[in-house]
């Protein structure tokens, strides 16, 4: 049987992961702070609405999950509390919080203790983790940064120091993709494990990309202000209805299917994310030749309205080299599906019928304990867990 392991890696990368959440607070906290200092209440108010607006989405996801499995847990912070209080927990946006306080217990116990039955629990604990933080990227980081960017553009802070600090947030959230395909990556079998190689390579063309992307969408925002939402409404509901037209199937609920089809339309209104499984690769030529001219008309508007104030040379080089640089993102994403990405079937990945998802192990489990009289020698065997969810995803990402 394949074995999923949490390797010391993880276990970093897990901590950083907790480092980087409590700077992310900080720096919103600071954020909001300084614009009421500055009397900017309108800017105040879109980004509290979209720091508002993610940890909602956030919590009603993890709280799907949780009533999709039962609440009888590995570590004892779940053991701890009930269905209820875990619900007063998700109502005042502290549910995520509670996963970080599982998965570090269970992430110190397979890496710190070597307790081997906590590794399976660790990954599948880390894997549902990775795809709320994934959320959290588009509705949250994107939009902010987006604001971020408009602000500077604004006001013509285009100065070394905070064009540094957009492109540390936008590689943040090109690592927090980058950790979400380490995750897929844990079901590939050890025939087809991937180099680190690989990984570099998918963070710098998720980076390229999303750094254009966020920036031509900052460049109209800046001219046209009052048509951004008008733009994101539109763009959105076209990918809802693509993303319905999908036929996705990642929840257990039609209404959280539903929601997951919204979320999916806001995750490609910043970049591309692979919701079904077979050949998708008609589907992501539609996408990137849409959001490329999608791109060219946001950014030929800008230099429209930005000649009136800067010569039009520097404007139209500024916005040819956006669009150049998105360009160069879909080149060495062609290189890396050429040269690093493993095509399989669903059976090549780990998850099959010897290992089972968390609802059908706590019914193993029972019948084990049940009959450990006569099960191995009175011992109640290693059950191997796999998360359904993100194997679903790595069946889209790698079939």
């Amino acid at each position: 049987m394949s074995q999923f392991q949490h390797s010391r890696v993880d276990c970093i990368l897990t901590y950083l992961g907790l480092v980087f959440l409590v700077s992310d607070i900080c720096l919103d906290v600071g954020t909001a702070v300084t614009f009421y200092q500055e009397e900017d209440y309108v800017c105040l108010g879109v980004l509290l609405f979209f720091l508002l607006g993610s940890s909602v989405l956030v919590q009603v996801f993890s709280w799907l999950w949780y009533t999709y499995e039962p609440l009888e847990r590995a570590t004892k912070v779940e053991s701890r509390i009930s269905r209820w209080q875990l619900k007063i927990l998700h109502v005042f946006q502290l549910g995520t919080y509670f996963r970080h306080a599982s998965v570090m217990e269970v992430t110190s116990c397979s890496c710190i203790n070597n307790i081997q039955e906590a590794e399976g629990h660790a990954v599948y604990l880390t894997h549902d983790l990775s795809m709320l933080r994934l959320i959290e990227t588009f509705s949250e980081s994107a939009p902010q940064l987006t604001l971020m960017l408009t602000i500077m553009l604004r006001r013509g802070q285009l100065d070394p120091l905070t064009v540094t600090k957009a492109l540390g947030s936008a590689s943040a959230m090109a690592l927090s993709v980058t950790m979400y395909h380490r995750c897929l990556r844990s079901f590939l079998c050890d025939k087809h494990k991937q180099r680190l190689l690989s990984s570099l390579v998918f963070f710098l063309w998720n980076l390229i990309l999303i750094s254009s992307r966020l920036a031509a969408l900052a460049l109209f925002a800046s001219a046209l202000p009052c048509f951004i939402l008008a733009h994101f409404l539109c763009s959105w509901l076209l990918m809802f209805f693509c993303a319905w037209r999908c036929r996705t199937d990642f929840m257990d609920s039609p209404g959280g299917e539903w929601l997951y089809r919204a979320t999916v339309g806001l995750i490609w209104y910043f970049d591309w994310f692979s919701v079904v499984d077979g050949r998708t690769r008609n589907k992501t030529l539609l996408y990137h030749g849409f959001i490329l001219v999608d791109m060219f008309l946001l950014c030929g508007t800008w230099c429209w309205r930005a000649s009136t104030q800067m010569s039009f040379l520097h404007a139209g080089l500024l916005s040819v080299a956006v669009v150049a640089l998105y360009i160069l993102g879909l080149v060495l994403k062609v290189l890396y599906y050429k040269f690093f990405h493993p095509n399989l079937n669903k059976d090549d990945l780990k998850g099959g019928d010897k290992e089972v998802d968390l609802d059908s192990a706590v019914v193993v489990f029972m019948q084990c304990s049940a009959a450990e009289d006569v099960i191995d020698g009175g011992r109640t065997p290693h059950v191997q867990l796999y998360n359904k969810r993100m194997r679903k995803l790595a069946e889209n990402f790698y079939s």
